[in-house]
């Protein structure tokens, strides 16, 4: 695939459903279908050039390749699936599914839910452990009161927290966390940073349980100290700038219950941030296995 010098060109080439869906065939299997049922490459394609059957005896069911994919049932065309998707890969802040509806020529309704169907696809589906310098901090996600009418005022602990890691010149990673305890803090750090890596915080107390299986660094922002040496949280905090960004500029208020769909696509254009735009939009193809349904955005905890 050539690489495209504009979205005009992204739509000219992928034009037509045929086309797409050859392409989708290629990330998906690599050229070779696969049954993904059983996982069977004794398949054969029917006339028609769409669908497929397993030879297994003990099988036999038909698919296409969207079987199994967050295409699944889709009565969007793949042509403006793959728009939205290439918008979203590679768009600097992102897109509102308002501005994509009518990109699009689709509901708001729909916009929307293409969306978050594609920033589940954005997600690291096995993130590696981050190593050498990594700096950790924490930053909090919503609106301010000050913004709020008298009787919707409903104080700081209303915000989101979102906790970050990043090594010093490599990859990033996010997590929204409910409740900000030591407990989810330190569960967190464990499970992104590999132990003895240097680990630069501030000198918040929230990271003093697991301090001991780390070189632990701290700044010390209540001091006006931002810089020591190679002790600073500058890039992780230089990140909560751009994924603030994304969000009070783009979306401008977003749900706790989706926050981590945000986190995640702020995240996978930040860890791409050196290939191109169109091997961004491949890799998320790769990543399309799985399927978020309608209701599972929309039902309350509740229900």
């Amino acid at each position: 695939m050539k690489p495209f010098k504009s979205i005009l060109a992204f739509q000219k080439h992928f034009d037509t459903e045929d086309k797409c869906r050859e392409f989708l065939e290629e990330q998906r299997w690599g050229g070779e279908p696969c049954c993904p049922f059983c996982g069977s490459v004794n398949v054969c394609r029917f006339s028609d050039g769409k669908r497929f059957k397993c030879r297994e005896k003990e099988c036999r069911k038909k698919f296409t390749v969207t079987v199994g994919t967050m295409y699944e049932n889709t009565k969007v065309p793949l042509t403006k699936w793959f728009l939205a998707q290439y918008i979203l890969c590679v768009h600097s802040k992102g897109i509102s599914s308002l501005q994509l509806a009518t990109w699009l020529d689709v509901t708001q309704k729909t916009a929307w839910f293409l969306n978050h169907r594609i920033r589940e696809m954005l997600a690291e589906r096995s993130p590696q452990l981050l190593d050498e310098i990594v700096e950790i901090d924490e930053t909090y996600v919503g609106g301010k009161d000050k913004n709020r009418h008298f009787h919707k005022k409903r104080g700081a602990g209303d915000k989101t927290m979102v906790i970050g890691a990043v090594k010093r010149g490599g990859k990033l990673k996010t997590q929204v966390i409910p409740k900000a305890t030591i407990e989810q803090v330190s569960e967190f750090i464990v499970n992104t940073v590999v132990p003895d890596s240097t680990m630069v915080t501030d000198e918040s107390q929230v990271y003093g349980r697991v301090k001991q299986l780390y070189k632990h660094e701290t700044v010390k922002h209540r001091a006006k100290e931002y810089v020591r040496g190679i002790v600073h949280t500058n890039t992780i905090e230089g990140y909560w700038n751009i994924l603030k960004k994304q969000i009070n500029g783009i979306h401008h208020s977003i749900s706790p219950k989706h926050l981590q769909r945000y986190c995640n696509e702020s995240a996978y254009r930040y860890n791409r941030r050196e290939i191109t735009q169109d091997e961004r939009f491949a890799e998320a193809i790769k990543n399309c296995n799985g399927r978020l349904k309608y209701k599972e955005l929309t039902q309350t905890d509740e229900q």
